[in-house]
């Protein structure tokens, strides 16, 4: 399998201002929380390849293509981001989006991965509003259904109250699936892991004992059968 993690980090790299208050940089709006460090832990478990972005998604977001117009944000959740008003768009696609996309491609060229897992987190609430997210975790996925089935499957049989397509949909923002898994046909899903869950060593460790398992169980009924050939 190769894991990923689109918002990793929140790190701004030097010669970016993004005109906005530090604290800003440990909310939800720069980073996944928790995220990073479970996929990490992940991958050392399973022996997997991950790919991690090394930038905050206020900086560029990994996970949109380069004609979103919420590639470089202005506005996340209500919070202005003055220094990207007329950032240079070329520039940033050039120097973080692209190399990270060419790293995934250039992966799954290699390993030709069974599954390919995006790791992400979720807030609670909106600082906007909108409804309170009850599940602690959900699955996302777009056209290919046969891993997110699975895993939906797997969570809910341990008692999860587990999100399909929630918090939000795989079929309207998928972009980093869309890209390297669904287009060379690879299984593929996004897991959302709310990120109260995860903000701790301790739920990170709770959720790597829940996910793991669940990922070599996908892994093992998604691969073809020995002496296949395939």
């Amino acid at each position: 399998m190769l894991l990923l993690c689109d918002h990793a980090s929140n790190a701004v790299p030097d010669g970016i201002d993004l005109g906005i208050e530090a604290d800003l940089l440990d909310r939800h709006i720069a980073i996944d929380i928790g995220a990073g460090d479970l996929t990490r832990e992940l991958a050392a478990r399973l022996g997997a390849p991950a790919v991690l972005a090394t930038v905050s998604r206020l900086v560029i977001d990994f996970h949109r293509p380069p004609d979103h117009s919420g590639l470089i944000p202005t506005v996340s959740d209500g919070h202005v981001i003055p220094g990207n008003i007329g950032a240079d768009r070329h520039d940033r696609i050039t120097r973080f989006h692209a190399p990270y996309h060419r790293t995934i491609a250039e992966l799954v060229r290699t390993t030709r991965p069974t599954l390919i897992a995006a790791i992400h987190s979720f807030t609670p609430a909106l600082e906007t509003g909108g409804a309170p997210r009850p599940w602690p975790v959900g699955i996302l996925y777009n056209r290919d259904t046969r891993a997110a089935r699975l895993a939906i499957e797997l969570l809910r049989a341990q008692g999860f109250e587990t999100g399909d397509n929630e918090p939000y949909s795989g079929r309207q923002l998928n972009m980093t699936l869309n890209r390297h898994a669904e287009a060379s046909g690879i299984a593929s899903f996004a897991i959302e892991v709310r990120n109260d869950g995860i903000e701790s060593p301790q739920g990170v460790a709770k959720w790597a004992d829940i996910l793991a398992p669940m990922l070599l169980a996908i892994v093992a009924r998604l691969a073809p059968p020995a002496g296949t050939g395939l």
